[in-house]
C-alpha cells in the first residue's frame, strides 16, 4: 500500500468531519460567537480530536471559525462594520464578475443558471430560509462567478465570501419580513442580461441585487442586535 492510498481514508474522514461542522454551524446550532469545545464535539461527531483538529483548521481557512488568545476557538461572529465592508467588497466583484460572466458564458451554462432560479422558486414555496439552507442561492452566485473565467475573482467570492455571507443570511432570514422572493425575480433580470451578452446591463443589475441584499441583511442584523 502507497503512502496516499493509506492516507485516503483519513481524508475522507477529515472532509466528513468538516461537512458536519460547518453544518452545525450554518444550522445555528453552533451561532456566530459560539465556542468550540473540542472534547464535546468530538463525541457529538463521533470522531476523535485528530481529525476534529484538521476539520477546525479547514473551517479557519474558510473564515468560519477564530482562534483567538485565552478564548480558544470560536464561530466567527463579525462587526457590524465588519459586515458592511464584506458587503461592499461583495457587490464590487459580483459586478465585475457579472459583466465578464456576460461575455464568457456558455449557451449551457446559461441554462443551467436558470434552472438554478427556478429551483430557487420551488424551494420559496417552503419558506424563505429553504433557500439558504440548501445552498440554492449561492450555487447561483457561484455559477456566475465561475462563468466569469476570472479566477481571482472566482476565489475571492468562492472560497471565503460565500461562506460568510450564508452563515449570516441563515440567521437573518429567521426573523419575519424577509422579501426573498424580490430575490428570485432579480435572478431572472440578471440571467436576462448574460444572456442578452449585455455586458453593462449585466454589471448594474447585479449590483442593483446586491445592494437590495446589502441592505435587507443589514436591516436585518440591526434589528437583532
Amino acid at each position: 500500500m502507497t503512502t496516499a492510498e493509506a492516507a485516503a481514508p483519513a481524508r475522507v474522514m477529515i472532509d466528513d468531519t468538516v461537512a458536519r461542522l460547518e453544518d452545525l454551524i450554518m444550522r445555528g446550532e453552533l451561532p456566530p460567537g459560539a465556542r468550540l469545545p473540542e472534547q464535546q464535539l468530538a463525541d457529538t461527531l463521533g470522531v476523535s480530536r485528530g481529525p476534529l483538529r484538521e476539520a477546525i483548521r479547514t473551517l479557519e481557512g474558510r473564515r468560519l471559525v477564530e482562534r483567538t488568545p485565552h478564548a480558544g476557538v470560536r464561530v466567527v461572529q463579525l462587526s457590524l462594520e465588519d459586515l458592511e465592508q464584506l458587503l461592499s467588497m461583495r457587490e464590487a466583484l459580483e459586478g465585475m464578475a457579472c459583466r465578464q460572466a456576460a461575455e464568457h458564458m456558455t449557451a449551457p451554462e446559461i441554462r443551467q443558471l436558470r434552472e438554478t432560479a427556478t429551483r430557487i422558486e420551488q424551494l420559496l414555496e417552503q419558506g424563505p430560509q429553504s433557500v439558504f439552507a440548501s445552498q440554492a442561492d449561492t450555487d447561483f452566485h457561484r455559477q456566475i462567478a465561475i462563468g466569469s473565467r476570472n479566477k481571482w475573482i472566482a476565489r475571492q467570492l468562492c472560497e471565503d465570501l460565500y461562506s460568510l455571507l450564508r452563515l449570516y443570511r441563515l440567521h437573518a432570514v429567521r426573523r419575519p419580513g424577509s422579501t426573498a422572493r424580490v430575490t428570485a425575480k432579480e435572478h431572472h433580470a440578471i440571467i436576462d442580461r448574460i444572456h442578452a451578452r449585455d455586458a453593462d446591463g449585466a454589471e448594474r443589475v447585479m449590483r442593483e441585487h446586491v445592494r437590495h441584499s446589502r441592505d435587507r441583511l443589514l436591516a436585518q442584523v440591526r434589528a437583532g442586535g
